[in-house]
């Protein structure tokens, strides 16, 4: 079999994966560090309970279901036999995942901004751990799409450099 499909597949998921982390990082760090700065003047306007409580909640909602949507796109590959199709389907299920998790960060990030709640770092916390969990490497590929040994070998060497 043909590695070459792997590889661009791989690649390209693997070059978002690290794209996503750059924006969402430093956006949240730079937020963090104004909000627990005491020598900034803060003449934000404060962010309602309601709106508050919201954004905890649809970051929290957003956590559980990237994790659930994952897990579910990721059990169609147990049906396909071709690898390029399998890895293809993982792929797009760790890019969606991926956005979702973009998503929270950027919640959590205006929520600290506005609010000041110290559960919107938790959440980014929690992000970061799923952030981690998400990234692409053969080993994860190959477990949680139950590959062969075969497929297994053809996964590492389409990760690896060419």
């Amino acid at each position: 079999m043909e590695i070459d499909p792997i590889r661009k597949i791989y690649k390209r998921t693997e070059r978002f994966t690290l794209i996503i982390l750059m924006i969402a990082l430093p956006i949240f760090g730079l937020v963090y560090l104004y909000h627990s700065s005491g020598s900034i003047n803060k003449d934000l306007p404060p962010l309602g309970g309601f709106l508050n409580g919201f954004l905890i909640a649809f970051s929290s909602s957003i956590l559980l279901g990237q994790y659930l949507v994952f897990h579910g796109k990721i059990k169609a590959t147990f049906k396909e036999e071709d690898l390029v199709e399998k890895v293809r389907i993982y792929s797009k299920a760790t890019e969606q995942r991926f956005l979702f998790l973009f998503l929270v960060s950027i919640c959590t990030s205006i929520g600290l901004l506005f609010g000041g709640n110290p559960l919107h770092t938790i959440l980014f916390a929690l992000a970061l751990v799923f952030f981690s969990l998400a990234k692409p490497s053969p080993d994860r590929m190959a477990r949680l799409m139950r590959l062969k040994k075969e497929d297994r070998e053809l996964i590492r060497a389409a990760s690896r450099p060419e």
